[in-house]
């Protein structure tokens, strides 16, 4: 699983990793994207990390925002 191995433990509280891991799992379901081994999900996991430093903390938000950002967003 991609974001779990981007992110370093120790620096990251646990309730922030919790929220990062679900808008990860959101944001993956959104785009139909099953196998977590695919390269693309790395790229959403780096996206997700991205947008939560940027200050946003809902995981369904982030996962909206990543979409969007992706340019793959629904309407």
């Amino acid at each position: 699983m991609p974001i779990k191995r981007l992110l370093v433990k120790g620096k990251i509280k646990p309730e922030e990793f919790d929220r990062l891991d679900r808008a990860f799992t959101f944001a993956l379901k959104s785009l139909c994207l099953v196998d977590r081994d695919d390269p693309i999900c790395e790229i959403v996991a780096r996206k997700v990390i991205q947008v939560h430093a940027n200050g946003m903390r809902d995981p369904k938000e982030i996962a909206a925002a990543v979409a969007r950002e992706l340019g793959v967003a629904r309407r």
